[in-house]
């Protein structure tokens, strides 16, 4: 068992998803960098889909119990039972994952374990993350033995990969060509990008009301963009003006809040 001691920022139990559910009006949600968060699942021998924390700020936790636990470097850190440890926070990444050899054990829901905010399904308690929780290590399946797995873009470098989207074709050429900064305003939901106002044609509006995918560009009438994120509403009547590669989604939310972001259009993915 673990005790969170403090906690700075938003922090929340996630896991892969709930693929699926988009007709119940349930967002696939899951981890905002599911790359980083199976990097922490592997360091410690767990499946990738099992649950663990996503935070957006330093953490101390106290093991009550024996506990391993896996960070999305890769690094294990022993906790004895009373240790408490502090996992800070240096702004590198939008967020961090810690996760034990086992998981954590919150019930099921519709599938999986993770956090859907909106609904509060799911999670510890349907809520985020806060001091004095306490959270239950799962039974391990196998032994706490690194695990490998296939490799993923997140130490890409470059621009981000993305495909045109449906609507306002002659946008697309204005979003490869800008610089943007991603706007402190972000969320899981949709992060905003902020630079130079996008092309914006009347006749676009309103958009056709469809089902939306996380990575979908959306333009809204300001000419900011937002790229939808997890816990993106199922559908959406903004102009859809690109979608980032699927490959490239994990390296573009792993952006800190006011880093700079560029796009490029995506031919084929390389090399994987």
């Amino acid at each position: 068992m673990i005790r969170i001691e403090k906690v700075v920022g938003p922090a929340r139990i996630e896991d892969l998803g709930r693929p699926g559910r988009l007709a119940q009006g349930i967002p696939r949600g899951g981890a905002l960098v599911p790359e980083a968060l199976a990097r922490a699942q592997r360091a410690v021998g767990n499946r990738d889909d099992s649950a663990g924390i996503e935070r957006c700020g330093a953490m101390t936790l106290r093991a009550l119990t024996p506990v391993l636990l896996g960070d999305d470097e890769g690094a294990v850190h022993r906790l004895e039972a009373g240790e408490a440890r502090t996992f800070g926070w240096d702004g590198t990444r939008r967020v961090r994952y810690l996760v034990p050899h086992g998981g954590f054990d919150v019930p099921l829901v519709h599938g999986a374990r993770g956090l859907v905010s909106a609904t509060g399904l799911g999670g510890f308690e349907g809520r985020a993350l806060a001091a004095g929780d306490t959270l239950r290590v799962a039974a391990a399946e196998g032994p706490p033995e690194r695990r490998s797995g296939p490799p993923d873009a997140l130490d890409d470098e470059g621009p981000i990969r993305v495909v045109p989207g449906p609507d306002l074709p002659s946008s697309f050429a204005w979003l490869v060509g800008s610089e943007f900064r991603v706007s402190p305003t972000s969320d899981r939901s949709g992060t905003r990008l902020e630079g130079p106002a996008g092309p914006w044609s009347a006749e676009a509006w309103p958009a056709a009301t469809t089902p939306m995918v996380p990575g979908a560009i959306e333009l809204p009438r300001a000419g900011q963009p937002i790229v939808l994120g997890p816990d993106h509403p199922t559908t959406g009547g903004y102009p859809v003006i690109g979608v980032v590669a699927s490959w490239d989604l994990g390296r573009f939310h792993r952006l800190p809040l006011g880093a700079q972001v560029s796009f490029a259009e995506a031919k084929a993915r390389m090399g994987r």
